[in-house]
């Protein structure tokens, strides 16, 4: 029959064996490499996920994230190469590649971020002061992201850190700037609606003056050839007078005197102040305008001179 002490005695090696086996073996995630520890020396990287063992009680493991990791930057102030300030808001992704390099240089991932955030701000400052604000915001804005990337991964080499990439996500000048370079626009574009304006001014004035000048032109053409034409009426007019006088002077002379009474005697007003024997009421004595002879008896009354 066993003792109540062999009973506590193989309970406490089982227990013993028990916390050897544990602090024998670790697990490896997938998302993580581990470095394996000795006494505050590296002994090994383990990189694949899965069960492995270390020697109890002297090795200790230290898990190191394998993922690709984000570096948030905050806004930096950039002197461009043509003196102009920019605020570059830029961000970063980035690898640790070498645990043990990491580990030995660095060691935390804070660490690593306070120190990839000094070395970004540097390469920011030295690849943009190269170029002026147009390459910066339009047309070489890729292009600079790959030198950044590239010398902050060869300076982050050194940590035991890959780079993967380095993107900016806001490039743009300063606030008070920014309403300096808008207003200037505005400005300039009222310069320029001013200026389209005056020179549309100017276009209508010409275009109206030369309209204006045209129709005098045409207007006195137009004068010219109806006094001519006039003149050319009045001159075959009086030939045609002329002619019928010539032909019949009585006749004429009876026309005058009836166009002269249709002008004359109008419907509203039939008043003359002339001598009743005036040449122009001659016609209303006589169809022939001349006087009439007087008959034998009046003749003969009449006093004859002495």
């Amino acid at each position: 029959m066993r003792s109540p002490v062999t009973g506590i005695a193989a309970l406490i090696i089982l227990l013993v064996l028990i916390i050897i086996g544990y602090s024998s073996v670790f697990t490896v995630q997938q998302t993580e490499q581990v470095l394996v520890v000795r006494l505050g020396e590296p002994v090994r990287i383990v990189t694949e996920p899965g069960l492995n063992f270390k020697a109890p009680f002297i090795d200790s493991v230290i898990s190191i994230d394998k993922r690709i990791l984000d570096l948030e930057n905050p806004s930096q102030e950039v002197i461009a190469s043509d003196q102009k300030r920019l605020v570059v808001d830029a961000f970063a992704r980035y690898r640790i590649k070498n645990a043990l390099r990491f580990y030995q240089s660095i060691g935390t991932i804070q660490a690593a971020n306070v120190q990839l955030t000094t070395l970004l701000n540097a390469a920011l400052r030295r690849v943009l002061g190269e170029v002026n604000f147009i390459a910066v915001v339009r047309d070489e804005r890729e292009r600079l992201m790959g030198r950044i990337r590239e010398q902050l991964d060869h300076e982050a080499d050194g940590y035991g850190i890959q780079v993967v990439d380095v993107r900016i996500r806001r490039a743009d000048l300063p606030e008070q700037n920014s309403q300096a370079v808008y207003q200037r626009m505005q400005t300039e574009r009222q310069r320029e609606a001013a200026e389209f304006r005056a020179q549309g001014g100017q276009k209508a004035q010409e275009i109206r003056s030369r309209a204006d000048r045209e129709g005098t032109v045409i207007v006195a053409e137009a004068n010219s050839t109806a006094e001519q034409v006039r003149g050319e009426g009045d001159a075959e007019r009086n030939r045609l007078f002329a002619e019928a006088y010539g032909k019949d002077a009585d006749f004429f002379a009876f026309y005058r005197s009836m166009t002269a009474y249709e002008n004359g005697l109008r419907a509203n007003d039939t008043r003359f102040l002339l001598r009743p024997d005036s040449d122009f009421f001659k016609y209303f004595g006589s169809a022939s305008g001349h006087p009439a002879a007087p008959s034998p008896s009046a003749a003969a009354a009449a006093p004859k001179p002495q």
